[in-house]
């Protein structure tokens, strides 16, 4: 790989990794960015707002490779971004989800028939997603919510990152669409349960009602369709083990991290308040 790789996304979970992974292996960083960031000094930090196709002239100049995060609810306008990418790049790797929703369906569509050579990762549930119970660990040691039994396959934002990583330098990932997890399953008061082992002290899983916690969710300001799409998703984790791949290691040639030991990097954010 000799151009530079465009990250879009580079200060979220996992562009951030994907930026300090690249950087890692010696390859060059273009970041979009709609303001200064936080970001290492070596990432070229350029201007740009993928909601505006016309912004992204300066950004995709000279570049190889795009790592592509489409933050929006649906594929509108990523119909007008990606001529602009292929235009300049060679090849793309898109940041969907196991979910697989209509508008990421939608979004993976359009990147198939873009004329890039394109790479696919559908990770499923994040283990940062976790941090959403860090206040109530941290003031009460009890977590509550509905559908304790929801089982998920939780994986490190850094293996998401390192098999993109893999695919934007490293040939053999074109037309490949890879499904990520964690190397175990967990439900959610397992998940709960391993956190309060590694930080030292109990914490509980206090089971709700879907009513109480759809209500709180619309209190906060979220689409009552997201709300709704959640809950349903929940609903369905409860009716066995979460799905497991290998994928992971098969692509990057190293395990999958645990559960386990994504807590242990990230204890403070759990531990009591003193």
């Amino acid at each position: 790989m000799s151009g530079q790789i465009l990250v879009t996304g580079a200060t979220g979970t996992v562009g951030r990794q994907v930026t300090a992974q690249l950087l890692e292996a010696g390859v060059e960083v273009r970041a979009l960015t709609r303001g200064p960031a936080d970001l290492p000094p070596a990432v070229e930090q350029v201007r740009g707002d993928l909601s505006v196709a016309d912004s992204l002239g300066a950004a995709v100049q000279g570049i190889e490779a795009v790592f592509l995060v489409w933050p929006f609810a649906s594929a509108e306008g990523l119909e007008a971004v990606l001529p602009m990418l292929a235009e300049h790049a060679r090849q793309v790797v898109y940041l969907s989800s196991a979910a697989v929703r209509d508008h990421e369906r939608q979004a993976e569509q359009l990147i198939e028939r873009s004329g890039l050579e394109w790479t696919i990762l559908r990770p499923h549930a994040f283990a940062a997603n976790t941090l959403r119970w860090a206040e109530q660990i941290r003031a009460e040691g009890v977590v509550r919510g509905p559908y304790g039994q929801a089982a998920m396959s939780l994986v490190d934002e850094r293996d998401i990152a390192a098999v993109a990583v893999r695919a934007l330098t490293r040939d053999g990932h074109a037309g490949a669409v890879h499904e990520l997890t964690g190397p175990h399953s967990l439900t959610q008061a397992e998940q709960v349960r391993v956190i309060g082992e590694v930080v030292g002290r109990p914490v509980l899983w206090a089971e709700t009602s879907v009513q109480h916690a759809r209500q709180q969710m619309l209190a906060r300001g979220w689409p009552a369709e997201v709300v709704d799409g959640i809950l349903q998703a929940q609903a369905e984790m409860t009716l066995g083990p979460a799905p497991v791949t290998a994928t992971v290691e098969e692509v990057t040639a190293s395990a999958a991290r645990t559960f386990r030991s994504w807590v242990a990097e990230h204890a403070p954010a759990f531990r009591a308040l003193t």
